[in-house]
This record gives C-alpha cells, structure tokens and sequence, in this order.
C-alpha cells in the first residue's frame, strides 16, 4: 500500500479533532443540535486552517443518521459514503478550474433535484474568489433561495475579492491562524501514534515556521521525518531540512550590525550561503529574531509571549539593552521590506548584502529613523574624543578638494525680513492649501543679488501654479506678510532637478534655524 502523506492521514474527521477553531466548531455544532442549519456558508482564512476539512465534516453531520452531540457517528452508511467519496449527496467544486458560467448553471440545473438518499445536498466550493463575474451573477439567485434541502459552503483564502452580493447571503465564519502551542501539541500527539522520536524544541520551530497553518506543519514535519527516516528527529535536523539557521548565528550577525562591521556582516552571510541555507527563511527569521528583542524592549514581563530558551533569553536580554528602540525598529523596517522584495528575485544574496550594508550604514539613507541612528553613532564618537579631531580634518580637506571657482558664494548680509520668513517657513506651508501647499513643502529657499527672497521651484506643476498662473505668487506673497508683519517681495525661479538647485543657489534653511511645526 503506497504511503498517505500524514496532512492526508490525520485529517480530522470530527469536529473534536479539529484544532484551533473552537468558535467555529461551537457554533455549527449547536446550529445541528438545534436543527437551525443554514442554507449557505462562507468559510475564510489564511491556507491550512481547517475550512475545507470543517465542511466535510459539516456535510457528514446534516446527513449522519445518528449524530452525537452534534457530530457525525462516523458509523452509519451515510457516513461511510460521505467519507469514502461515494455519497452524491456531498459535491466538492474546486472553482480555480471550474469557474466558468457554464460549470455555475450545472449547479443550478441540479439543485432542482432533492437528494436521492439523506435529508441534504450539499454543495462544497473551494476557492470560491476564482470565480467569474458571470459565475457569481448565475449562482446568486440560487443562493439566495435555494430548495430546503440544499446547502452551500463557499471556501476562500481572498474574501475581499467575492462580491458584497454573495458575501449578504451566507453566514460568514472567519478562521484563524492556529497558535504555534496548539500546532506543537497536535504535532506531539500525532508523533505519538506513529512512534516516531521528536525532540520538543524541534517541533516548536517546525509549528512557528508553518505560520498559523496546521496542514503546513505536518507536511513539514513529514519532509523532515522522511530526510533522517529511522532517527530521532532534533532541533538541528529540523534547521538542516528546512534551510533555516540557528538563532546563536543571529546574534553574531546582530552583533556585527551593532558594530557597524560590515566586513563581519558579508562574512558571515557567505557562511550561510556555503551551508546552503534557504536565504528567504533567513531574513524571515531573523526578522522575527528582532521582533523578539523589540517586545523585550517594550515589556519587563514579555518572556512567556517569546520562544526562546533560557539560554537563548539571556542572550536576547543583553542584546535588547545594546539597541535603541528608533534603531531597532529601524532594522525591523529594512528587513521587513526585504521580505517582500526577496520571494521572486533572482539575485536573493545581493539584496540581502544590501539590507546589511544599510543597517550598518545609516547614511546611506534619509529617513527620520536612519537620521537619528547616525546623531546617535556621532553621539559616541563626541563621548570618546573621535569626532571633533576627524571633523576638523575633514572639512580641511573638503574645502582644499573643491575649486574656488566651484565653491558657492555666500550672502554678504541676509536681510531681517528674509531672514523672519526662512524662520517661519514651515508655519506658512502648514496653513496653506492644496496644491501649494505640497508645491512649498517640496520648494528650496535661497537670495538673490537684490535681497529678495528667491522660492525655487522645479520645473513643471509647481513652477506652471506660480509663473503662468494668475494670482498665486501674490497669494503667496500675502500669506508671508501676515505671518511676519513684513511686506516680502518673492521671486520664484525653476530649475530641472534638486542637484541644479545645490549646485546654483545658496540654501538658506541651512544657514537659518528654521522652526519645526508640531503636528
């Protein structure tokens, strides 16, 4: 007899053996009790949460001639029909290849007939967001009133994408994701049955690695048992089959990061290369290794929510305290986005070398996060005595290296009302409305040889709202002259690009402290 994959093997076939979804289970089970059964059903939720495997047993209920609490015997012949694939009274559609008009109107022409044997008919729809428009339209009527011994089950992993029509006329039953403690206990207890030895902390990181879904749990756990079939299944064999890498090699990389040593960083990504670890599970789970420090920064009583050992706990403790919260949540950020962009592309490992070079690198960005990280590193520089010298030295040599006819001439004198207007700058574009409001909030300020106040602009929109059209430029002009009690004349002037602007003009919110608006 050829081997039943154990997803296949252990799927549960009453609603006592299913896990994970106990507001559901509850619900139909009363509904049967009572004879208050529905006459059609959404099911939603992520992959391998039990929708499909819940239906079945749902159409095994309303049938089964002797029921137990709301459960199927599982002895009577309906049962063993409805089981062995047998019963015409349980229809299974997968919509993904049966979504047409047509496939929907057989359906409809079959509802007409009332089941041969049992009290119900009932129809199981999986994937049921692949259907067509048309599809939808021919199954709402149908759907809307079918024949009292008939009952829809729609299944779906989109349920944004059915329409609000269908989405009125069933009963809509939301699963979850299954809890890492709850796929780990199933594990165990399966493992039991099939005498197979499995360390414990092998099947917590096959439970956490399957994301919520039972049915990927298992197929990993088979794909394990079957690599080292006739062992004791531990926490390394699991790492080896499943690419992954150990969270002590997450702490050197952390380590690394912290230290800004990027050399150490590629070093030790080609490392895991060499090992042949799957590189998008090493970016998730080294995600999820910050995260871990993240909630040790916010809470004192966070161990519980964490699966680590104590060992791995200590280590997580002592590395929480090496990191700010802007700075790590900044990393979490990085590798986030990374997890989006690495499923698909053809060259993982340079992306990855990328991310890394960007946490040990934070001028290499602009962001508010990537700013304060680099105030913080200078921050330990000045405490150490590095900065002041290095700086000295370095504005030295960049002033030696640009020409003199390069270098951009600075204003003799800025006058007070310029200078009131560059202050106020930021309080003038917050009370502004759209679209100059977003054309000033990109606008650079400068001086021109006349002392006016110079608003460059690039060229397009922006320069088109304050050039060719009436009225704005006074507009503007006005607004600064009731923010400073100054008559400010303005000039707007264009350029192409931000580089021509800092390569031309002289960039006044740099040389005025200009005032931050709360929001």
């Amino acid at each position: 007899m050829s081997y039943t994959a154990l997803y296949r093997k252990f799927r549960p076939s009453r609603f006592e053996d299913v896990k994970g979804q106990e507001h559901i289970v509850t619900t139909l089970q009363n509904q049967i009790k009572a004879d208050r059964i529905g006459h059609a059903y959404l099911f939603c939720g992520t992959r391998g949460t039990g929708k499909t495997s819940i239906a079945k047993i749902f159409a095994r209920a309303v049938n089964c001639e002797n029921p137990v609490e709301g459960s199927p015997c599982g002895e009577c012949a309906s049962c063993k029909a409805i089981a062995a694939g047998a019963s015409m009274n349980v229809i299974e559609i997968d919509a993904a290849s049966n979504n047409g008009v047509d496939n929907i109107r057989e359906i409809v022409d079959e509802v007409s007939y009332s089941p041969a044997e049992g009290r119900f008919k009932v129809y199981i729809i999986d994937e049921v967001h692949m259907l067509s428009i048309g599809a939808f339209n021919a199954l709402l009527k149908t759907l809307e009133e079918p024949p009292s011994y008939v009952i829809f089950i729609l299944a779906t992993t989109e349920v944004h994408k059915i329409p609000i029509t269908i989405l009125s006329r069933c009963q809509r039953y939301d699963f979850r994701r299954i809890s890492i403690e709850t796929i780990a206990e199933r594990l165990r207890e399966l493992m039991e049955k099939e005498q197979v030895q499995v360390e414990e902390k092998a099947l917590r990181y096959i439970a956490k690695t399957a994301d919520g879904s039972m049915r990927d749990a298992l197929s990993l756990l088979d794909q394990c048992i079957a690599f080292h079939f006739g062992q004791e299944l531990t926490y390394d064999k699991a790492l080896d089959v499943l690419g992954a890498v150990d969270t002590e090699v997450f702490s050197r990389l952390l380590r690394h990061v912290i230290g800004r040593e990027v050399t150490g960083c590629i070093g030790l990504l080609e490392e895991i290369v060499m090992q042949g670890r799957e590189l998008s599970q090493f970016v998730t789970d080294f995600t999820w290794y910050l995260r871990n420090l993240l909630l040790l920064q916010s809470s004192d009583d966070i161990e519980d929510i964490i699966d680590v050992s104590s060992d791995n706990l200590v280590r997580l403790k002592e590395e929480s305290g090496m990191l700010e919260t802007e700075t790590l949540m900044r990393y979490i950020r990085i590798f986030s986005e990374l997890s989006g962009q690495i499923k698909y592309a053809p060259q993982k490992r340079i992306l990855i070398e990328i991310a890394l070079i960007k946490l040990c690198r934070p001028d290499m960005e602009r962001d508010i996060g990537s700013v304060a990280e680099r105030v913080r590193v200078i921050e330990e520089q000045l405490e150490n005595g590095v900065v002041a010298v290095a700086a000295a030295g370095a504005v030295e040599s960049v002033a030696a290296s640009v020409p003199a006819k390069e270098r951009l001439p600075l204003p003799k004198a800025i006058p007070e009302d310029v200078q009131t207007a560059v202050e106020r700058w930021h309080d003038i574009v917050s009370h502004a409305d759209m679209p100059m409001k977003q054309y000033l909030k990109e606008a650079r300020l400068s001086l021109g040889g006349d002392s006016r106040l110079l608003v460059v602009v690039e060229d397009g929109l922006a320069s088109d709202y304050f050039l060719r059209q009436e009225g704005h430029k006074e507009l503007l002009e006005q607004m600064l002259a009731d923010m400073t009690g100054k008559e400010i004349d303005v000039t707007v002037q264009t350029v192409p690009n931000r580089e021509t602007f800092e390569q031309s003009y002289v960039d006044l919110s740099q040389l005025i402290h200009m005032e931050i608006e709360e929001e």
